[in-house]
C-alpha cells in the first residue's frame, strides 16, 4: 500500500490553489488580485486582495461550513468593509455568500450607477 499525504498538507494545498483560483478570476474582471497571505500575512487578513472594500474568506471545499465560514471573514474584515465567502466545491462554479443588508446595499449602489432609482 502507498501511503497517502497528510490530509491536513491536502486540504491546504486545495485552499492555496482556491485562492489563486479566485484571484485569476479577479484579475480576469479587471481587479489587481492576489492571494492576501503573500502580501499581509497575518491571521485576519483576507485570503484574497484586491477588491475595494471587500474582505474575502475563500472556501474550496466540499461542505462549506456556512456559519463559522461567514462569521470569520466578519470577525476578521475591517470596519469598512463587506464579509465575503467564497465557496466552491468540486465540479461546480464559485459562488459568493454574503449578509443579505449588504447584498441589498451594493444592488441598490448598482441601481443608482445605472440610474434606475
Amino acid at each position: 500500500m502507498v501511503p497517502m499525504p497528510s490530509s491536513g498538507k491536502m486540504r491546504r494545498e486545495k485552499g492555496k490553489v482556491g485562492e489563486r483560483e479566485v484571484a485569476k478570476i479577479n484579475r480576469e474582471h479587471g481587479f489587481d488580485s492576489q492571494r492576501g497571505v503573500q502580501y499581509h500575512g497575518g491571521a485576519d487578513s483576507p485570503d484574497v486582495v484586491g477588491i475595494p472594500g471587500l474582505h474575502l474568506e475563500v472556501k474550496r471545499v466540499e461542505k462549506l461550513q456556512l456559519w463559522p465560514s461567514l462569521t470569520q471573514a466578519q470577525d476578521d474584515c475591517g470596519a469598512d468593509e463587506i464579509p465575503v465567502v467564497v465557496h466552491r466545491p468540486n465540479r461546480r462554479p464559485w459562488i459568493a455568500v454574503l449578509g443579505y443588508e449588504e447584498f441589498l446595499e451594493i444592488y441598490k449602489d448598482c441601481l443608482k450607477f445605472r440610474g434606475i432609482i
